[in-house]
């Protein structure tokens, strides 16, 4: 679990065109991609989840759904991520299954990723280290809470919040295994080109 992890976000993405230009991102070297969606129908959730099972497949990328335990068990996803106001991941792990990627939101608590990687995570998140489009209230982590649980858990650990190619690198030199962006690609003009930035900042890293 290394590289670039991919969020995706209804008010980014027509949904006429969703499918077309999550593909796209698959095809440029998204490592993870994580299914996240505020505003659809169950029916219209369900629909596009199921197709996006099919790509990830088809492209080798696991896909990870956001606090849905239910709808990851429906389209058997590899797994899901889960926030502070989400279900719990004994509950998740019961649900889905040992093999089950689980990822938990530790916002700035170490306290918290340290649980979790002693529950059975799979990986914890921290975030938002910048400004967020997605989420401008969240609250800012400094790189020093990165470098810390680097040096404390074992489980992979997931950088999120206004994460750009500028700025990702300081992460993934403090440890960071994964960035996770949402506008850094889908907001893009050019989501490739986009994504080819981020690839490149885990070259020549450990």
């Amino acid at each position: 679990m290394r590289g670039l992890y991919a969020i995706t976000d209804s008010h980014l993405i027509p949904i006429d065109s969703f499918i077309e230009t999550v593909e796209k991102t698959l095809q440029s070297g998204v490592a993870i991609l994580q299914y996240r969606d505020k505003i659809l129908s169950p029916k219209d959730r369900l629909q596009q989840a199921t197709a996006l099972k099919t790509l990830c497949n088809k492209y080798h990328v696991p896909l990870i759904i956001n606090d849905d335990i239910s709808l990851a068990k429906q389209v058997q996803a590899d797994g899901v991520h889960l926030g502070h106001d989400d279900a719990s991941l004994l509950q998740a792990r019961k649900e889905l299954g040992s093999q089950a990627i689980i990822g938990i939101s530790c916002y700035n608590s170490l306290e918290s990723a340290i649980q979790a990687e002693k529950s059975g995570a799979s990986y914890v998140a921290f975030g938002a280290f910048f400004s967020s489009i997605t989420k401008p209230d969240a609250k800012q982590v400094d790189i020093q809470l990165l470098m810390q649980a680097r040096q404390t858990i074992s489980i992979p650990i997931t950088a999120i919040g206004g994460i750009t190619p500028e700025n990702g690198k300081q992460l993934v030199d403090a440890g960071a295994d994964m960035l996770a962006v949402i506008s850094g690609v889908f907001g893009q003009v050019d989501s490739a080109d986009a994504i080819q930035n981020y690839v490149e900042l885990f070259k020549n890293t450990p």
